[in-house]
């Protein structure tokens, strides 16, 4: 590799990591709206979010919770690989499989949600005097949770794109490295999420 070869990509790979870490600040500030509006409305109404909170399935969010931790070692083991030149494509299918059983857990916790009536739609039902604070909490709840099931959708859309590239480049350390930063971005905010809304109580 010639010396201006070497420096082309030297620049193009600070280039995309500035990228994605602009990408990642902006993402930063779109979340933090989210976490400062359930905040503040959390303190406004504590009891009514923590009595909504336990309505959530504590049992799947906590085994969702353990398979993104797996899933950000995976990941960084994929990472190692590529800057070693090692076997990248086990790693990466390990952490596609690893998301793709995430979302399967998280439809089907919005499925008995939606099966209680707990969906703040038309027919949302909640017994008791918080009624109105309750549908709050679980507009911010499905929001979130959602928006971070997006975030996940996309990951392992890129993720896949990765796996089916992997034979026909040489150099994947930049490309893994980069995807990384973005997939343990969307694990942390899930480390976020979970004590907010399944541990009010």
């Amino acid at each position: 590799m010639s010396s201006d070869t070497a420096k082309r990509h030297a620049y193009e790979s600070e280039t995309h990591y500035f990228g994605m870490w602009t990408f990642l600040a902006s993402e930063v500030l779109f979340f933090g709206g989210l976490f400062l509006a359930y905040g503040i409305y959390r303190s406004h109404y504590p009891d009514a979010f923590a009595e909504a909170s336990g309505h959530l399935k504590m049992g799947l969010g906590a085994l969702n919770t353990f398979i993104l931790l797996g899933s950000s070692l995976t990941m960084a083991l994929a990472v190692g690989a590529a800057r070693e030149s090692g076997k990248v494509r086990p790693w990466l299918a390990a952490t596609i499989v690893l998301g793709i059983v995430f979302l399967g857990i998280k439809f089907t916790e919005w499925g008995l949600e939606a099966h209680e009536n707990l969906v703040p739609n038309a027919s949302f039902e909640f017994d008791g005097p918080h009624a109105p604070q309750a549908r709050l909490f679980f507009v911010l709840y499905f929001a979130m949770t959602g928006l971070h099931a997006l975030h996940m959708t996309a990951g392992i859309v890129f993720l896949s794109w990765l796996w089916f590239r992997t034979p026909h480049r040489d150099d994947l350390s930049h490309p893994v490295e980069i995807t990384g930063l973005y997939w343990h971005f969307v694990d942390i905010i899930w480390v976020f999420l979970f004590p907010l809304l399944y541990l009010v109580s």
